[in-house]
């Protein structure tokens, strides 16, 4: 580009500091054949509102999620963001605060931190929560380490249900693998694991399992019998690891009251944007017991000398505050400011309110069953389920998929891929902000795609 903030005389200046003649001597290291010998190929310049047209005529060709009505999900979901949520997360204090190494400086992140941590604890019904992790996969991959830990040799082996989010699944193999650890995985019947069945897949390998990870809702949307799973994973000694989704928690029974041993997810439920997948931010709880193996940071609540109110870190196993030896784990940092966004939302919608979208949610996706099924559609596994089930085409999954993106749906999560036996499946999840219309609009698809 020609414009450069610098006048002739400062670049002469710099030269005569660096010893050289010219712009050229600064590049010399380049060998002349890779030089390029003429000016950049760009346009003509500009005005200023010329550009911003542009620049929203070009914006205007993407796909934005504002303009469709989404029926997928999967551990992203589409759901309402009160407006005072992006107003007070885009604050200053907020949007550029970073780790509070100096609590006596960072009075407001550690005690927003801490409320972060007692709502979830809430939530989930156990005992103890770090202040947030990466995703909830990454969270589940340290929950695996971290039961790993905390059993005796030579417990070294991790199962996991097939019906746990086979990226979740992924990424805890990828995180044990290298560390000389087995992940294996159990394949489920009619969509759900069922306490007979993890029994028999518990007895196959004796005394090696050091966890077993269930889900709750499981990724095809049912709630599993999680308190008789439970009781059978802890009657051959292993530890219980629950994957929930934070919005069904505030209807379901929460898993540490069925005696769950860690409790983990994903939040980007509560109240964050779908953003391409990320970032969200992962929750990780656990029974008071294990706190000393617990990764990441956990904030706390205490008095001064003189009786006064404070926060401070509490734990901080991790590398940096201690010898790396004992580091529990190596992650090095949370995503904060989505932890923050979501204790706003949780914080604006209240306990009743949270209910609420739960409630707005189960009973969309309940209408939609109905109308798929009147349009030819079946669902696929009996069984409760919250706001995602699945459902077998009567027509090519490929025409209903062009029929409904037409019409600006995005009509589920083709399962193929994961489970190639459900290759005519859509995985199909409904929250409170869809509507009856767009409801019946992607049923119309799914009838007419039979023809």
């Amino acid at each position: 580009m020609s414009f450069s903030p610098h006048t002739a005389e400062d670049r002469e200046a710099m030269l005569r500091f660096l010893g050289l003649e010219t712009v050229d001597d600064l590049f010399a290291e380049i060998p002349p054949s890779l030089r390029l010998k003429r000016l950049l190929d760009l346009p003509e310049p500009l005005t200023e509102e010329e550009l911003r047209r542009e620049m929203k005529a070009l914006a205007a060709q993407n796909a934005d999620a504002d303009r469709y009505a989404i029926f997928m999900g999967g551990g992203i979901y589409d759901r309402y963001i009160p407006a005072a949520l992006p107003a007070l997360l885009s604050r200053g204090e907020f949007l550029t605060a970073y780790t509070p190494y100096q609590p006596e400086a960072s009075q407001g992140t550690l005690r927003w931190t801490y409320e972060f941590q007692t709502m979830i604890l809430e939530l989930t019904g156990m005992e103890v929560a770090n202040a947030s992790m990466y995703d909830g996969a990454s969270a589940a991959a340290e929950a695996a380490l971290m039961a790993l830990s905390l059993q005796k040799a030579p417990r070294d082996e991790i199962l996991m249900a097939d019906t746990v989010h086979p990226q979740v699944r992924e990424t805890v193999g990828t995180y044990l693998a290298a560390q000389g650890f087995k992940v294996r995985t159990v394949e489920t019947r009619e969509g759900a694991l069922t306490p007979a069945d993890l029994k028999e897949s518990l007895e196959e390998r004796g005394t090696s399992w050091a966890a077993v990870f269930l889900s709750y809702p499981n990724y095809f949307g049912i709630v599993e019998d999680l308190k008789g799973l439970i009781e059978t994973i802890h009657d051959h000694g292993a530890l219980a690891v629950v994957v929930a989704d934070p919005v069904a928690l505030a209807l379901l029974t929460p898993p540490g009251e069925l005696g769950a041993d860690l409790v983990v997810g994903e939040g980007q439920g509560l109240g964050l944007p779908m953003a391409f997948g990320g970032p969200g931010f992962g929750f990780l709880t656990a029974r008071m017991d294990h706190i000393r193996r617990m990764p990441g940071r956990i904030a706390g609540r205490t008095v001064d000398l003189e009786g006064r109110e404070g926060f401070v870190l509490t734990l901080q196993t991790r590398e940096q505050h201690i010898r790396r030896a004992r580091a529990t784990s190596n992650i090095t940092t949370n995503h904060a400011l989505m932890a923050l966004g979501a204790t706003i939302y949780m914080t604006l919608l209240g306990p009743q309110g949270l209910k609420e979208v739960a409630e707005a949610s189960l009973g969309n996706a309940h209408l939609a069953l109905k109308l798929l099924e009147e349009a030819g559609a079946r669902r696929t596994f009996a069984g409760p389920f919250f706001q995602e089930f699945v459902v077998e085409l009567p027509g090519p999954l490929q025409k209903t998929w062009d029929l409904a993106v037409r019409r600006r749906i995005l009509p589920g999560i083709p399962l193929r891929k994961d489970y190639p036996a459900l290759s005519r499946h859509l995985l199909v999840a409904v929250t409170e902000k869809r509507t009856r219309e767009e409801m019946e609009a992607l049923a119309r698809a799914v009838k007419e795609a039979m023809s």
